[in-house]
């Protein structure tokens, strides 16, 4: 039996927090970038849940 849960996108928040904080870092101001980087993650991670579970 195949699973029919949606994809979870879980690696992209943690990616996108990771990546945020080192370009942050690297531009001075690594709080910003890790929580614009906290956001993409998320916003990436939920459209990849969304687009899951429209089918």
């Amino acid at each position: 039996m195949a699973s029919s849960s949606p994809p979870a996108g879980g690696a992209l928040i943690a990616l996108g927090t990771l990546a945020g904080a080192a370009v942050g870092f690297l531009v001075g101001e690594a709080t910003p970038g890790f929580l614009i980087g906290l956001g993409l993650g998320v916003a990436a991670s939920l459209g990849i849940w969304w687009r899951g579970s429209r089918r």
